[in-house]
């Protein structure tokens, strides 16, 4: 579509499924991330499968207003979408009250201020209209679970709420992807077993994990000019482990 499309998080899991598909819906995408080298291979194979050279990246931690600051100048020009999907998840011991204090702010900086960071420096150059916000949060944030992880997960909701409504008269829409148990991610590690695997799967309606391309798709329909009337939305994608409301 010929659009200007910025991903966070862009170089591993959902993130880079996420600017996989927009590069091969013909999108000049910028992936956003800590480590050069997946970023660089991530952009890299993305070029290689679609026969394009337009997917680009960079390398920036978005807590850090400084290294925020020039992603504007180097997206140049209008951004049409902006996909907040970098995060993680402590899960450091907390023995103390300071430690329980350090894991907290680590949840709230990895998911939150990455994703408000980003989006306020890319807001003067959102397209008005038409723009495009699509932040992700996950089904922690609906059912809890995971303490300040989910905490944090919720958080970007309200956030979300008041930019659609901010930017809504201005023709811009915001919205939130809630998935739920995603496969192929770094997100589980070693925490994963086939005990568990075997839980969350049997939770769902459908009885299958999820793909990242499934969260793709869901962001991709949100983040399209068919999409103008969905704002303030969550859309759960988790194969009916909780319903949406």
């Amino acid at each position: 579509m010929d659009r200007s499309t910025v991903v966070s998080g862009g170089g591993t899991g959902i993130g880079r499924a996420v600017a996989h598909s927009f590069v091969l819906g013909g999108d000049r995408v910028l992936i956003i991330g800590r480590r050069a080298d997946v970023l660089s291979g991530a952009a890299a194979d993305m070029n290689e499968e679609s026969g394009t050279d337009l997917a680009a990246w960079m390398v920036a931690d978005l807590t850090v207003p400084e290294q925020v600051e020039p992603i504007a100048e180097r997206v140049g020009g209008v951004v049409d979408v902006v996909v907040n999907a970098a995060g993680g998840v402590d899960r450091a011991e907390a023995a103390t009250l300071a430690e329980v204090r350090d894991g907290w702010l680590r949840d709230v900086a990895s998911s939150v201020l990455t994703a408000v960071l980003l989006t306020t420096a890319l807001e003067p150059s959102l397209r008005r209209p038409g723009g495009r916000i699509v932040t992700i949060s996950s089904i922690a944030a609906i059912r809890g679970g995971g303490e300040s992880y989910s905490a944090a997960k919720a958080a970007l909701i309200g956030w979300t709420f008041q930019l659609a409504s901010a930017l809504g008269p201005e023709g811009v829409t915001a919205n939130v992807v809630a998935p739920g148990f995603i496969e192929g991610t770094e997100f589980f590690g070693a925490t994963m077993t086939d005990e568990r695997r075997d839980r969350l799967i049997a939770e769902t309606k459908v009885q299958r994990a999820g793909r990242p391309e499934d969260v793709a798709a869901a962001v991709g329909y949100l983040a399209s000019p068919e999409a103008g009337f969905v704002t303030g939305h969550v859309l759960h994608v988790n194969g009916g482990a909780v319903f949406g409301r």
